[in-house]
């Protein structure tokens, strides 16, 4: 068993993944699974949920554990599941703390990421979407009281997400000078937070790279 023996077990089982999801019904359904329900950005979260779902019975999950880094599922190698819109302003995705995925790699030869490449709609003008959401809630986060108190603009919310294509990515030792780093700021405590590595999908290529498409 290999990391290609992995694309290929999980690209056969992500096939009948929803494409098609729904702001308000998706919350209310990782609500009701209770699984970060609260979350901004809940179409990442739902495609991680659904795509968790269809993978635990041929895969352990979650997966292995790096100090507090801990990766979202593991086979042959461990892998982490993410999501990017296809319309940002960059095509760069956020990957996972730098020590994690250096050890990861030298335990097994390579580690992965599954990337959810989606179309997302931000028709919340009203801010209906965002109401709706911070009712259900029970109010505002810290997040957003603090927001208010700085007087920043809001973003808007996404109502909708269609999912279109997978990425599975295989990254191996040889491949980590060419990722980028995102240093994360310090904790609540002032202690620095450790680098994440960062994807660039426009540099994408080679045997490493396989799709599903919708």
């Amino acid at each position: 068993m290999n990391a290609h023996d992995d694309i290929r077990v999980f690209m056969e089982r992500l096939r009948s993944l929803p494409t098609n999801w729904d702001g308000k019904k998706s919350v209310l359904e990782l609500k009701a699974a209770d699984y970060q329900w609260r979350q901004m950005e809940w179409w990442a979260f739902y495609f991680e949920y659904k795509a968790g779902l269809l993978l635990e019975d041929v895969c352990e999950r979650p997966g292995e554990k790096f100090e507090r880094v801990e990766f979202d599922l593991k086979r042959a190698i461990n892998w982490d599941l993410k999501a990017k819109a296809i319309k940002s302003d960059d095509h760069k995705v956020i990957l996972n703390d730098v020590f994690a995925m250096r050890e990861s790699i030298a335990r097994h030869g390579a580690h992965g990421e599954i990337i959810a490449l989606c179309d997302v709609e931000y028709n919340d003008q009203d801010r209906g979407f965002q109401k709706w959401h911070n009712e259900l809630k029970g109010g505002p986060s810290k997040y957003e009281l603090e927001r208010k108190q700085r007087t920043s603009v809001s973003r808007y919310r996404k109502t909708r997400a269609r999912l279109t294509e997978v990425l599975f990515v295989i990254i191996e030792g040889g491949d980590l000078a060419r990722l980028g780093e995102m240093k994360q700021g310090r904790n609540a405590n002032g202690a620095p937070r450790p680098p994440k590595y960062m994807l660039d999908l426009e540099s994408l290529n080679g045997s490493g790279l396989h799709k599903l498409e919708f």
